[in-house]
């Protein structure tokens, strides 16, 4: 008997425990997914400030429109936001990074070039000609060179440079010919190009559904490969897994009203944020 009343109560123990006890023996516990890293770099400074029609600024232009991308993607935990200005400058984080590193930075350009000239003499690299750009002066290049090589020892996924266009005239302050967007990708030799791609293209569709592609000849295939932009990783600067785009939003002078182009801001941050996302985390 004393037998039978044991067996009973430890079977009803195991029938009858509380719900909690069973969920402490069965529940796994995952760890969060490693977010993804991104750099938002608005393109230009408050020192060389790129395109300029009547009294707006590319750089502000840039700024304004990389700070909405920032934020729209800063409030998605599945991201890790970095971008290199604010409204002062360049963050504390980058303004550190280009002094204290200039040495470093400097080397890195050096032998980065060093290398693929060498490539290039044995064939492993054939060089190609882009759509032609304004060459810009020894600060700007360094600071580009830094970006890549912060971007590379910090793993950064992607790095989304943000620009407006502008093209050689006689009189910068008429009307110029051309509208539309364009997205610059690395050229398919560069290391990073191959996984680019992908993102690149799902920005584009994104941005598309809003704005026409670029109505300048050699851009009017909407994504254009690049080997000598600096931002794209030229001379092999970027990582295969730092994907790299700059966006030529549009012509600047389209974007003299002010009512519009603040709309503009808004619709681009958005469209790009979204391909951004479409990209990283497919359905």
């Amino acid at each position: 008997m004393k037998h039978f009343l044991l067996v009973f109560t430890l079977l009803f123990s195991i029938i009858f425990a509380p719900a909690s006890y069973a969920a402490t023996k069965t529940t796994v516990v995952k760890s969060p997914a490693k977010p993804i890293r991104i750099l938002i770099v608005p393109g230009h400074d408050n020192e060389v400030w790129g395109a300029q029609y009547g009294n707006i600024k590319e750089a502000d232009m840039n700024l304004v429109l990389a700070k909405q991308i920032y934020a729209i993607l800063k409030k998605d935990k599945r991201f890790e936001v970095y971008i290199t200005r604010d409204s002062l400058g360049y963050t504390s984080l980058f303004a550190d990074y280009f002094g204290l590193h200039q040495a470093d930075i400097k080397a890195f350009k050096e032998n980065a070039k060093k290398e693929m000239k060498a490539s290039v003499l044995t064939g492993t690299v054939i060089q190609k000609d882009g759509v032609p750009h304004v060459g810009v002066n020894e600060s700007v290049a360094m600071n580009l060179y830094g970006i890549n090589k912060w971007a590379g020892e910090n793993n950064i996924d992607a790095v989304i440079h943000i620009h407006f266009n502008d093209y050689p005239r006689e009189t910068k302050w008429e009307m110029g010919k051309y509208k539309g967007f364009a997205v610059y990708i690395p050229e398919n030799q560069m290391p990073n190009a191959e996984k680019t791609l992908p993102l690149a293209t799902s920005i584009f569709k994104e941005l598309h559904k809003k704005y026409m592609t670029s109505t300048y000849e050699e851009e009017k295939a909407g994504l254009i490969p690049d080997q000598k932009l600096i931002a794209l990783g030229t001379n092999n600067t970027l990582p295969a897994n730092t994907r790299s785009v700059l966006i030529e939003y549009g012509y600047i002078y389209r974007f003299a009203n002010s009512t519009m182009r603040h709309k503009a801001y808004k619709t681009m941050s958005e469209l790009t944020a979204t391909g951004i996302k479409n990209y990283f985390f497919k359905k």
